[in-house]
């Protein structure tokens, strides 16, 4: 579930989503869109910690068996990147990305000018556009690793329940 929520959303619905609406509209999708994203990848590694399977003649499942040595780069570290990074971008990137979008509106209607419209912008809302940009990059690099978790721990379930 995970792993397809991060494919499909990233490679198939932005990029439709990015093609098809006007840039306020994509801009207006995506923060509504976010909160839940970012919000499913921090729960649901709790979800699939607790109902880890264990196996009859190895680890326990459950809580239990995540803190089991033999579970630890298999389970224990993926689903704790899967929520530390789902937690990251819930809770830090998405608010200070969320207010950089509020400044740089502020700064579009004093500008008279839209941050994506072609330059010269002014030197506020360049930086803003830095600003974002970075917010941006670092939660690129947070979904990437998330991705990367979800394909690790998704290799470990398939052999434990095969």
């Amino acid at each position: 579930m995970v792993l397809y929520l991060e494919q499909h959303y990233t490679a198939v619905g932005t990029i439709i989503q990015f093609k098809t609406l006007p840039t306020l509209q994509f801009s207006e999708l995506q923060t509504k869109t976010f909160p839940w994203y970012f919000g499913i990848q921090t729960t649901l590694p709790i979800a699939l910690a607790v109902t880890l399977p264990g196996r009859t003649f190895g680890p326990a499942g459950g809580l239990r068996g995540l803190f089991d040595p033999a579970n630890r780069w298999g389970t224990l570290v993926p689903l704790a990147t899967l929520f530390i990074t789902g937690l990251a971008n819930w809770a830090v990137l998405l608010p200070a990305s969320k207010a950089c979008i509020v400044e740089r509106r502020n700064q579009e209607a004093k500008d008279g000018k839209r941050s994506w419209d072609p330059p010269p912008h002014s030197q506020e809302l360049t930086e803003l556009n830095k600003k974002f940009g970075i917010l941006h990059g670092i939660s690129s690099l947070l979904n990437v690793a998330n991705f990367v978790a979800s394909v690790v721990y998704g290799i470990t379930l398939a052999a434990r329940i095969h």
